[in-house]
């Protein structure tokens, strides 16, 4: 969250407690003490800005701003959560809020298509049963246009109490006429289970995208559902998995692991906040073989999870090393609805790992090792090295480090710039608009021959290449060196002027496949939800592919596990 200060009269004071009918719950005021002399060198300091300031301060800015104030020697994590903050936060743990139940993106233009854009309609939910299906561009919203509306004023107009109602009028592509709908809000959930597929015939895939209150039910249901269909060794995936309620990590983490392991320890100098977590006998996974796929984003509840099946050499982990935030937060209610998230405990695995990274100079040094793919402790202190059950090395000092280190980084400039610029998507999206009736006539109901079956037409990437040159990014034999800038009157995306940048072409045709991937895994998108999004991303992963060859290795660790 952006910190704030609040000065007065040019002078820089900025206020560093809260106003004192609550800090007065928070200190104690024994004559003579630190914490009683600072209480009443603020409380004079509150008395004389209320008093005589040159204009009435309200009382509720001053206290926000000595609330962030306070709040700024502590770590970046301790963080002021305001009322309206609060709702959102809830609503993330929870698992579910109250709306029309749909995703949405906004796209630039100046002309009223170029609006809300429906990514995904949440089936059986409120939208759905309205008529909205994914591709439609929310126009007006109780009769006002939407058209530049933020991100704030969205989430405040579309969502609201369940049974209360909200008009909309959308235009859908290829379609001449506007379309009324009239939505009856109601409760929509959030998954957390982004996806969960057979990759072949033994291969299971979950991805989990964050630990809410019911991600153990979905992931529960998920690994039966998988089992059914014959899954004998899993692939969870916990990339960009920031984080969320530590009892569901703990929960996930008991899934695959014996009774009596240890998941994790948070150490504090308060004894409330100390906690071990050992797990139960009621994990249904604990045998086959499991691989965790985790990146930089990977943080907290999933380092949890990462950390512990590692250690206890239940899983083997590839990607990057994870962000490295172990931190235990407890959020603590005021009085006007908003809160204060304290950082009060630390995690460490159960080899004794901390979690959170260190100083900086140890985070340059696990990069440099990081970067070259290696898991060599050479240069790495003797006291950032960890023992596994089985005797194997790992490294401390802040994240975990995967047993195979691999990158999913764009390596072809062409792929990163049309990604980057907005070219890939806004191509997509319009080539599926032009054919959204058409491809629903075909798929409908048919999710799993179309990822076996939809082939792109051979004419769609050479179209795309045209489309990219016409907003700023030509391939072309030049004298000049590739990614050279040149002054060009074409528009981007937007229809704002572009920078025209000679591309080699061999970038273009290397980039062929994975332009191709995405433009059908926007296409599955449209037509089946966000997990198919997924579906055909992994097909061009790096880091999945890596995975897949690693299978002998996990096998190896899965019939030797536990050690004793």
């Amino acid at each position: 969250m952006r910190r704030t200060t609040f000065a007065l009269v040019g002078i820089g004071l900025v206020l560093l407690g809260v106003i004192l009918g609550q800090l007065g719950q928070w200190i104690q005021e024994d004559t003579g003490t630190p914490e009683s002399d600072a209480f009443q060198t603020l409380n004079e300091a509150y008395e004389i800005i209320r008093e005589s300031y040159v204009e009435r301060v309200p009382p509720e800015s001053l206290s926000t701003a000595s609330i962030e104030s306070m709040l700024e020697p502590l770590d970046q994590y301790s963080v002021y959560i305001s009322p309206e903050q609060m709702a959102q936060v809830e609503e993330t743990f929870q698992g579910s809020f109250e709306g029309i139940g749909i995703t949405y993106d906004l796209i630039d233009g100046s002309n009223e298509q170029d609006t809300i854009v429906v990514m995904s309609v949440v089936p059986g939910g409120p939208s759905a049963k309205a008529g909205l299906r994914a591709g439609d561009r929310i126009v007006k919203v109780n009769g006002t246009s939407a058209i530049g509306w933020s991100h704030e004023r969205i989430r405040t107009r579309l969502k609201g109490e369940k049974g209360s109602t909200v008009s909309v009028i959308l235009r859908r592509p290829a379609h001449p006429d506007r379309i009324d709908a009239q939505i009856t809000r109601d409760t929509v959930p959030l998954e957390t289970v982004e996806a969960a597929y057979m990759m072949a015939d033994r291969t299971g895939y979950v991805k989990l995208s964050r630990f809410a209150r019911t991600t153990h039910r979905e992931l529960s249901d998920a690994l039966k559902t998988l089992e059914d269909n014959g899954m004998d060794r899993l692939v969870l995936d916990l990339r960009g998995n920031a984080g969320g309620l530590m009892s569901m990590a703990e929960k996930v983490a008991d899934e695959f692991l014996v009774e009596g392991q240890l998941i994790v320890t948070a150490r504090s100098r308060h004894e409330e906040f100390e906690s071990v977590r050992y797990a139960t006998e009621a994990g249904r996974f604990q045998e086959a073989p499991l691989i965790v796929l985790v990146d930089e984003h990977s943080a907290s509840a999933s380092e949890i999870v990462a950390g512990a099946l590692q250690d206890h050499d239940r899983a083997l982990l590839v990607g990057e090393r994870t962000f490295g935030k172990g931190l235990v937060q407890r959020q603590f209610g005021l009085r006007d609805n908003s809160g204060l998230r304290l950082t009060v405990a630390r995690f460490y695995t159960p080899s004794g790992r901390l979690l959170q990274r260190t100083d900086q100079a140890v985070r340059d040094s696990l990069r440099r090792a990081d970067s070259t793919q290696s898991q060599s402790t050479d240069q790495v202190p003797d006291s950032l090295l960890y023992r596994t059950d089985a005797g194997r090395t790992v490294i401390g000092g802040g994240g975990i480090q995967p047993d195979e280190i691999v990158s999913d980084d764009i390596q072809n400039d062409y792929e990163r710039r049309v990604q980057r610029q907005g070219i890939l998507r806004t191509f997509a999206r319009q080539w599926v608009d032009a054919r959204a009736d058409s491809l629903r006539s075909r798929w409908t109901g048919q999710r799993e021959a179309f990822v076996e079956q939809f082939r792109l037409p051979s004419t769609v990437y050479p179209a795309f290449v045209r489309y990219a040159e016409e907003h700023g990014l030509r391939a072309t034999e030049a004298s000049s060196p590739p990614g050279e800038a040149r002054t060009s009157g074409g528009g981007g995306p937007a229809g704002q002027t572009a920078t025209s940048r000679v591309q080699a072409p061999e970038e273009v045709r290397e980039a062929r496949d994975q332009i191709e991937m995405w433009i059908k895994s926007y296409v599955g998108q449209r037509l089946f939800g966000p997990d198919m999004l997924i579906r055909f991303q992994n097909t061009e992963d790096p880091v999945l592919e890596k995975a897949m060859r690693s299978w002998p290795t996990a096998e190896r660790w899965a019939e030797r596990y536990p050690i004793e």
